[in-house]
């Protein structure tokens, strides 16, 4: 099978994992950064850019550096809710979004720990979508079930089990 097919069904089958997860736990642990890292593990498989500790890593700086700017600049407020123009909460919202960006970007660097979809999930919780320390646990483990599931499809395939072939009956 294509490798082109075997990456598409390797990005959807770690974001079923997740999926499934949210699905009976009610837990919020289907978001829209966790869709990225899928498609990088998947298209990349093995090597640096796919290391644990960078995706991994990286989500926990930009989880990290998400709930530092949320609480310092914008508590309360959420992109959820309509802002007046110029009004002081989309100030303090785009500030919390660009200071958690910048912060994401400089923390990733420092820990050697790259992995760019985490700039969007550091976006998710400074904007107030999953602000909560409890949130940014979930953002984790998720990402965490995500990297074991993709460690346990690159298991089968050194089994001899291609993952495309399996899936292509």
């Amino acid at each position: 099978m294509d490798d082109r097919v075997g990456s598409t069904l390797h990005t959807g089958t770690l974001l079923s994992t997740t999926a499934a997860l949210a699905w009976l736990s009610g837990l919020p642990m289907l978001f829209p950064s966790l869709g990225p890292s899928a498609f990088v593990l998947a298209l990349f498989e093995r090597g640096e850019s796919t290391s644990p500790r960078r995706v991994i890593g990286g989500h926990a700086v930009g989880v990290v550096a998400g709930l530092v700017a949320y609480t310092l600049l914008a508590g309360g407020a959420d992109m959820t809710t309509a802002t007046a123009p110029g009004s002081i909460a989309g100030l303090r919202l785009g500030a919390s979004g660009v200071v958690a960006t910048t912060l994401t970007a400089g923390g990733m660097l420092a820990t050697d720990t790259r992995h760019p979809p985490a700039c969007a999930t550091t976006l998710i919780v400074s904007l107030g979508l999953l602000p909560t320390v409890r949130e940014g646990a979930t953002i984790l483990l998720a990402v965490v079930v995500l990297v074991v599931a993709h460690r346990v499809l690159l298991a089968t395939e050194r089994l001899g089990v291609r993952f495309a072939d399996a899936l292509a009956w």
